[in-house]
């Protein structure tokens, strides 16, 4: 799974829309969905991460389970 997948799960789960993460953090629009094929900057991500409350290695790791 790609890392967009992978926070948009998360995201889901603390029942977050991408466009609020990206409104709140001031990224801009559909920013996060371009991570679909391509890898964030570390400080977009580690902001994403801090946003949702978890770490951008936890984000990271998500995103390689589907890659097995």
């Amino acid at each position: 799974m790609s890392v967009y997948t992978a926070i948009k799960n998360i995201a889901k789960k603390r029942d977050v829309s991408i466009f609020r993460i990206e409104k709140d953090l001031k990224l801009t629009n559909g920013v996060i969905s371009h991570w679909d094929k391509s890898m964030p900057r570390a400080d977009s991500l580690q902001a994403v991460a801090d946003y949702l409350g978890v770490t951008s290695s936890f984000i990271l790791n998500e995103s390689r389970k589907g890659a097995d």
